[in-house]
């Protein structure tokens, strides 16, 4: 039996993911901003003009890249979301979801976390999945009595830190994921209401 043929749609979109792939690889092999669209090319066997069938620029293609770095953060929190756990651990197990995520994929950390592309701005479907994640996390957060925003910024920023310092100074290493339980612990203490000294 002959698998079943794929549509111009289907071939179009599996083709789309070889190149959001292949510009993943170049990313963390090179850098984000290492690579060019002619090495794009020849990662996936096609010339550089051919990529702008399947996307109009290097930026469209950061966008993509962006949105599946946020679904693919979305997807590694949806357990959490449906557990039955007590809301002080769901936010512990969330922020050790996070950083497990960050540390991952340096190239992906900066995507998302950082600005290393200045001239690269999310599109406003792609930004909408940051937001969906961050309101996630307000919700988590006001759980156990953090509701000022700019507590959420500061959960936020400490995370991202902790991340983004393991990564730059203790690659494969565990210095600062061993700092995460303790970091949680003061921000949970000075951020709630009432429980600061």
């Amino acid at each position: 039996m002959q698998p079943p043929t794929l549509t111009r749609d289907q071939r179009r979109e599996r083709t789309r993911r070889v190149i959001v792939d292949a510009a993943w690889q170049l990313s963390r092999e090179r850098g984000l901003t290492g690579w060019g669209l002619r090495d794009l090319g020849a990662q996936v066997g096609m010339r550089a003009p051919s990529l702008y069938v399947y996307f109009a620029s290097k930026s469209a293609l950061y966008d993509e890249m962006y949105a599946q770095g946020y679904r693919e953060l979305r997807a590694a929190y949806q357990s959490l979301l449906t557990a039955e756990l007590p809301e002080e651990d769901r936010v512990r197990a969330g922020a050790r979801i996070f950083f497990e995520f960050a540390v991952a994929d340096s190239a992906r950390l900066q995507l998302l976390f950082l600005r290393v592309i200045p001239a690269f701005v999310p599109s406003a479907p792609s930004y909408a999945l940051a937001s969906e994640v961050l309101a996630e996390l307000s919700k988590a957060l006001r759980a156990v009595g953090i509701v000022d925003p700019t507590a959420v910024d500061i959960w936020t920023a400490m995370l991202t830190g902790l991340a983004t310092q393991q990564v730059s100074n203790d690659p494969g290493g565990s210095r600062w994921g061993e700092a995460l339980d303790r970091t949680v612990d003061i921000l949970l203490a000075g951020l709630a209401p009432g429980q600061q000294g």
